[in-house]
Formats: structure tokens, C-alpha cells, sequence
């Protein structure tokens, strides 16, 4: 295994992750179905995440919660989602990479699933 060091390795990465997430049972269809994700703006968008938020390059610009927001309005994204969104992207991690940026990121994951799934929530009931 290698260490998630570079931006190269953000893109393997997180193009591992959705080849996953695109065929995952659980939250597949968010993406395929309700949100149909145009993947060729998505990917670099979270590329840039991933790049931003392990390495402070801010060449991220967007409002992640924001993009939830409608999503969440035509089909409730509940815990369990983000339970499951979290650990597709541990086990591919886990497959992948090790050393320090791949336990933040891992760490920085379930914060983002936490808030996420806390935030999803608290719009339903408003």
C-alpha cells in the first residue's frame, strides 16, 4: 500500500470511492437517480475537496451542505446513508492507501457523515 500524498492520489482515490458508491444498493441510487450526477463536473469538484480538506489547498470552492440540501428534499438522506457513504470510503482507504493523510482522512470523513447526516435531519423537521 501507498501513501496518500499527492493530487494523483486524491483522484484514484476518490474515483475508486464512486465506482463503488454508483453500484452500492444502500446509496447508489442518490446518485444515479435523484441527483443524477453529471460525473464529469462532480469528480474534479471533489477532487478539489479531498485536496482542500487533507492537504490546505484550497482550490475548492463550494458549499458542500448546500448541494445536499435538495437532494435531501426529494428523497430524506437518513444516518444510515451516511453510514453507509462512510464506509465505502474507509474500506476503499483501507484498500488503497495508509500513513497520516489516509487516517485524516478517514477522520475528516466521519465528521463530514456526522454533521451531514445531523444537518439532513434538522432540515427535514424545520
Amino acid at each position: 500500500m501507498k501513501k496518500l500524498e499527492t493530487r494523483q492520489d486524491i483522484e484514484h482515490l476518490v474515483n475508486s470511492f464512486y465506482d463503488k458508491v454508483v453500484h452500492d444498493e444502500t446509496i447508489g441510487f442518490f446518485f444515479n437517480d435523484v441527483a443524477k450526477v453529471n460525473w464529469d463536473n462532480h469528480l474534479p469538484k471533489m477532487y478539489a475537496f479531498w485536496e482542500s480538506v487533507l492537504f490546505g489547498q484550497m482550490t475548492y470552492k463550494g458549499n458542500p451542505m448546500g448541494a445536499h440540501f435538495p437532494i435531501n428534499e426529494v428523497h430524506a438522506m437518513e444516518k444510515q446513508h451516511f453510514e453507509r457513504w462512510l464506509e465505502l470510503w474507509i474500506s476503499t482507504i483501507e484498500e488503497e492507501f495508509t500513513g497520516e493523510n489516509a487516517d485524516m482522512a478517514v477522520y475528516k470523513a466521519q465528521n463530514i457523515a456526522k454533521l451531514m447526516a445531523f444537518k439532513m435531519e434538522l432540515a427535514r423537521r424545520l
